[in-house]
C-alpha cells in the first residue's frame, strides 16, 4: 500500500507539472507582443535562480565542489535560454494549442539525441507510443486540415518553436552527461545562473531598451507565473515524482500538456479549438496510456 500511495503522489505532482506548463502557452501568448524574448526570459531566469538559490542556501549552502567545471552549466544554460527564446518568438504568431503540441515532439527528439549522446535503446512498445503521439502533434499542429497537412503548410511561429524544442531535447539527455554526482538543486541552481548570464549578453540591448516600469501588468503576471510556478514549481514537482516514479511514466505527461492548454484557453474566454484538432488531442492521450501502462512498476521514494 506504501508503494501505490507514494506512486499516486508521484502521478498527482506530474498531473499539477503539466497543467503548470501547459499555462505557460496561454499566458505567453498574451504577453509575446508585449515585451522582448531576451528580456522577458532574461528576467524570468534571474527570479527562478534566487528562487531555486534560496532553497539550495537553506538546505545545504554553497559548495565549491558543486558548482566544478562551470563550462557545463554555461552549455547547459544555453540550450535552456534558447529553447525558452524560440519558444516566445514563436508564440508572438502560434496558437497555443498548436505550440503545445509542438512540445510534445520533445520526447521523440529526446530518445533521438538520447541514443546519439548517451546510447539509450527505446523500447517497441514506447517508439509506437512517441510516434501515436508525434502523429498527434502533427495533426493539431496542421489544425486538423488534410489540406494543410498534404501540403505541409505549418505556420512561421510553430517552425521557430520546433528549433527551440530541438534544443530542449539535446538538453536533457545533456543533463545526465554532463552532471558529475552534483544534487538536483545545486545543479539547476548553476545552470539558471549561467543561462541568466547569457540572455544577459544575447539580449542586452533588449534589456536596456525595455521601459521596465510601464509595461502592462499581464506582463508582470505573465513572468511572475513563469519564474515561479512554470520554472521554480514545475522543477520541485519533477524531482518529487521522479523518486516516486519510472522515467518513461515521468516522460508520458508531456503529452497531456495540449489537453491543459485547451482548458486554460476556455477558462481564460477564448474558447476550444476545432473538433477535427481534438482527435490529435485524443492520440496525445493514447499516447499517454500507453506510456503509462508500458512503464516500469512503480518504485519507492528515497528516505
Amino acid at each position: 500500500m506504501a508503494a501505490v500511495s507514494e506512486a499516486l503522489r508521484g502521478h498527482l505532482a506530474m498531473l499539477a507539472f503539466s497543467a503548470l506548463v501547459a499555462g505557460s502557452f496561454s499566458l505567453g501568448v498574451m504577453v509575446a507582443n508585449e515585451i522582448a524574448p531576451a528580456a522577458l526570459n532574461a528576467a524570468r531566469f534571474l527570479i527562478a535562480a534566487v528562487v531555486i538559490g534560496s532553497a539550495v542556501l537553506a538546505a545545504r549552502g554553497l559548495r565549491r565542489e558543486d558548482y566544478r567545471a562551470p563550462w557545463r552549466f554555461v552549455v547547459l544554460g544555453g540550450l535552456f535560454a534558447g529553447y525558452f527564446v524560440l519558444m516566445f518568438y514563436g508564440l508572438q504568431t502560434a496558437d497555443p494549442v498548436s505550440a503545445s503540441a509542438v512540445f510534445t515532439l520533445v520526447p521523440v527528439m529526446s530518445a533521438a539525441f538520447g541514443w546519439l549522446l548517451l546510447r539509450q535503446i527505446t523500447s517497441g512498445w514506447m517508439a509506437l507510443a512517441l510516434a501515436i503521439g508525434a502523429a498527434g502533434a502533427v495533426w493539431v499542429i496542421v489544425r486538423g486540415d488534410f489540406g494543410t497537412l498534404l501540403a505541409f503548410e505549418i505556420g512561421k511561429g510553430e517552425i521557430i518553436y520546433f528549433w527551440g524544442c530541438v534544443l530542449h531535447a539535446i538538453y536533457t539527455p545533456m543533463v545526465r552527461k554532463l552532471n558529475r554526482g552534483e544534487p538536483a538543486l545545486p545543479f539547476t541552481f548553476g545552470m539558471l545562473i549561467a543561462g541568466a548570464a547569457v540572455l544577459f549578453v544575447f539580449g542586452w540591448s533588449d534589456i536596456i531598451a525595455t521601459d521596465w516600469i510601464a509595461l502592462p501588468l499581464i506582463v508582470w503576471i505573465g513572468l511572475f507565473y513563469l519564474a515561479v510556478c512554470a520554472s521554480s514549481a514545475t522543477f520541485v514537482l519533477l524531482q518529487y515524482a521522479t523518486l516516486r516514479l519510472p522515467s518513461a511514466k515521468v516522460m508520458a505527461y508531456t503529452y497531456l500538456t495540449p489537453s491543459w492548454v485547451i482548458l486554460w484557453e476556455i477558462a481564460l474566454g477564448r474558447g476550444a479549438p476545432p473538433g477535427m484538432v481534438l482527435i490529435g488531442v485524443a492520440m496525445s492521450v493514447i499516447a499517454l496510456g500507453m506510456l503509462l501502462e508500458g512503464g516500469a512498476k512503480p518504485v519507492r521514494a528515497k528516505a
